[in-house]
């Protein structure tokens, strides 16, 4: 029989050791890396949140003139953003997560409120959707597609989103008052209520500023292409 060998079960048992806290160590590291980055973006949520309310607070009390030229629309979609972002890193049922998007839903209200305000005093031509969409509806993903694509070509279409299923008294007004059912995604378009999903054609006939817009997209494309001619 070989004599027992301390030496070397001891060595093995030193090195499963170091590699085993080596990985616990290394784990617990990119945990809380992970961690400090959702409050990063969780921090700069609720920044971006009252940056917004402030904007909107303000804009309140600017011209005509002055109104035109701010971007809150842009905000707010950043901001959506970054909520989806944390939505994926945290997940849906997250309580900071739903606290979050609770607080950006009445904020995306109090702005489409303030834009129609404005649009009806100002004469400006916006238009407006109203989104409405849930957790298990099919389409809701490619309806969400097409709008970010209309929302990009036509920066005078103001789009708000709202998670139907969320638990807010003011969605809830604003489904049970225009007459958005169960059936998603719904849409408000110019105050008249859509069920189910609508292609990027349906809703350019839905939307009557878009074919005004479109002929000023395409006069602005006409002009930057003629080429300039001097007088002798």
């Amino acid at each position: 029989m070989k004599p027992f060998d301390s030496k070397k079960y001891i060595l093995a048992f030193i090195i499963t050791a170091v590699i085993f806290f080596t990985a616990i160590l290394t784990s617990n590291w990119f945990g809380q890396k992970k961690i400090e980055n959702i409050r990063s973006i969780q921090d700069q949520i609720s920044t971006d949140i009252l940056s917004s309310e402030v904007q909107t607070a303000l804009l309140q009390e600017f011209s005509c003139k002055e109104v035109g030229s701010t971007g809150l629309s842009q905000e707010l979609g950043n901001l959506g953003d970054k909520l989806s972002a944390t939505e994926e890193i945290r997940g849906a049922d997250d309580a900071q997560v739903i606290a979050l998007k609770k607080y950006y839903s009445l904020l995306q209200i109090k702005d489409f409120l303030l834009m129609r305000q404005i649009s009806q005093k100002c004469g400006v031509k916006y238009g407006f959707v109203l989104y409405f969409y849930g957790k298990d509806c099919a389409d809701c993903q490619r309806q969400g597609y097409v709008l970010t694509k209309l929302r990009e070509d036509y920066p005078q279409l103001r789009v708000y989103s709202f998670d139907y299923d969320l638990d807010v008294s003011a969605i809830k007004t604003l489904t049970t008052i225009n007459k958005i059912g169960s059936t998603l995604p719904g849409l408000l378009v110019d105050d008249r209520p859509y069920s189910g999903f609508q292609s990027t054609e349906q809703l350019e006939k839905t939307i009557p500023q878009i074919a005004v817009w479109k002929k000023e997209n395409e006069l602005k494309a006409k002009a930057s292409t003629t080429p300039s001619t001097k007088t002798q």
